[in-house]
């Protein structure tokens, strides 16, 4: 059993300051795995602390200090690469394969990306005789979702890091590991002490205490809509700035002129990612009436593809999902929506057959759904799909933003027109086409509830910093301010 009821503050691992632990299941067999402290407001109060005291030394460390550093830190990440793929599997029930190809490779890309960016970057810009500058924004706290434990937390690491911002970071209490395993990786990567600093803990306690902390100067957040608005409302009290990647319920619109066994593959595959627990998930699938019987045959058809099973099983493409809690979670919506008279394709309550333990939710499709009802406008966070029929491009159009949320959106087709039209009339931060993969230099964030600001690349790196004019310097002077513009931009 993993063990650590320690907490990262100032570059040492130190006791917490109480004596409450936390257990962490292992969501394939139902056991616990792990253990780990509930920090304390004390505990917090040394991390913001350590983070506060060298913000003013690492504020001004160069941009080519910084870029070695975020190099130094993917070196030493990928040294730890099977302790992370492992680490991840067990405390996410996500597949071997899964936590290589998705969490792992994409939490180095951030390093790598932000390292890129960070070079050519621009710190400061002339506005006539006034300078503008991007200075770093001080303590961030970072509080990190468990359906992507090192995938959000290394992208806020990054981009803090490359700004020159120091950071305190608290991982979700069910999927804390991979975090710790980054802390490790922190130091051996030789990060100054108090740069960086983790407590462990309750979103009561320590999640609270960095939205209320009034020496917290800008907090991250990734997770659920109620938990982002609880956030805003402690952050104010202190009017600090706040970046919140919240909920989705994604919309794929799938055109006429596709293949309906390659829309079907795109459409399962993309719902049942990571056990259908992202918030991007396309969970509204919306197919043009005429369309619709080949499209639910097609469906059938690959479903089987898809392989559920113990997550370390070779061939596994989906796992369990992360806890009871959220199994039930998942149970009470399938409920809702044959309750609803929506019409069940596959799938349905209960376990899938020969994995009664562990928290195994059934790859579930409905169809005659309605914009209106519950499946259809409150993130499941599970592998169920719900699919809609439209008549006509403008009532997908319609459909497709008939809600509160606008993370992400898909479109499948193959008239580039009538792609560009629906890509462009999505109200969502980030369209994928066909078989389109992320790019993560590019910017990700919400509209609507989905969220505020954006992550990754060099738009991530854009939330750690404040904007400053200074009036009255002329361009060619060599006054004390150019000279510090200098040195953030070496």
């Amino acid at each position: 059993m993993r063990k650590n009821i320690k907490h990262f503050i100032n570059g040492e691992w130190v006791p917490s300051t109480g004596s409450k632990t936390l257990d962490v299941m292992n969501p394939a067999s139902e056991e616990v795995m792990g253990q780990i402290s509930a920090g304390t407001k004390e505990d917090l109060d040394k991390a913001v602390s350590a983070a506060k005291n060298v913000f003013p030394a690492f504020s001004l460390t160069t941009r080519g200090e910084r870029i070695h550093l975020l190099n130094r830190i993917a070196e030493e990440y990928e040294k730890r690469k099977n302790d992370l793929i492992e680490v991840i599997t067990e405390e996410l029930g996500a597949p071997l394969s899964l936590s290589e190809s998705l969490h792992y490779n994409i939490g180095l890309f951030h390093f790598r990306q932000a390292s890129k960016d960070l070079e050519n970057f621009e710190f400061s810009e002339r506005i006539g005789d006034t300078l503008v500058r991007k200075e770093p924004i001080g303590v961030s706290g970072l509080i990190t979702p468990w359906n992507a434990p090192t995938i959000q937390a290394t992208t806020k690491i990054a981009c803090a890091f490359a700004a020159g911002s120091t950071v305190v970071l608290k991982p979700a209490s069910i999927a804390p590991f991979s975090a710790i395993i980054l802390a490790e990786i922190m130091q051996s990567a030789g990060v100054p002490k108090g740069v960086f600093n983790l407590v462990n803990g309750s979103g009561e306690v320590v999640g609270n205490g960095i939205s209320s902390h009034p020496d917290v100067d800008f907090v991250s957040f990734t997770g659920s809509n109620p938990v982002g608005q609880t956030i805003l409302e402690k952050a104010a009290k202190t009017i600090k700035k706040v970046a919140l990647e919240l909920g989705g319920k994604s919309p794929l619109v799938i055109l006429d002129d596709y293949d309906m066994k390659k829309a079907a593959k795109i459409a399962v595959s993309r719902v049942l990612n990571n056990s259908g627990q992202m918030c991007t998930s396309p969970s509204r699938t919306l197919i043009s009436a005429n369309k619709h019987d080949e499209f639910i045959e097609a469906v059938k058809d690959v479903l089987p593809e898809f392989k559920i099973s113990d997550p370390k099983a070779p061939n596994t493409f989906l796992g369990p999902v992360i806890s009871e809690n959220q199994y039930k979670q998942i149970q009470w919506f399938i409920e809702k929506g044959i309750e609803e008279g929506a019409t069940l394709v596959a799938g349905g309550t209960g376990k899938p057959e020969g994995l009664e333990r562990g928290y195994y939710v059934k790859p579930t499709v409905f169809t005659n759904v309605k914009n209106n009802m519950t499946i259809a406008k409150e993130e499941i966070f599970g592998p169920v799909m719900s699919i809609l029929t439209y008549e006509n491009i403008d009532e997908a159009i319609e459909i497709a933003n008939d809600t509160v949320y606008g993370l992400a959106g898909y479109v499948v087709g193959e008239d580039s027109e009538t792609l560009e039209k629906v890509a462009s009339s999505i109200r969502a931060g980030r369209i994928l086409i066909n078989e389109a993969m992320s790019d993560y230099a590019a910017p990700f964030g919400g509209y609507k509830q989905s969220g505020i600001g954006r992550e990754w690349g060099k738009y991530g790196i854009e939330e750690y910093l404040e904007i400053k004019s200074i009036a009255g310097i002329p361009a060619k002077s060599k006054s004390h301010s150019d000279r510090l513009v200098i040195t953030n931009n070496k």
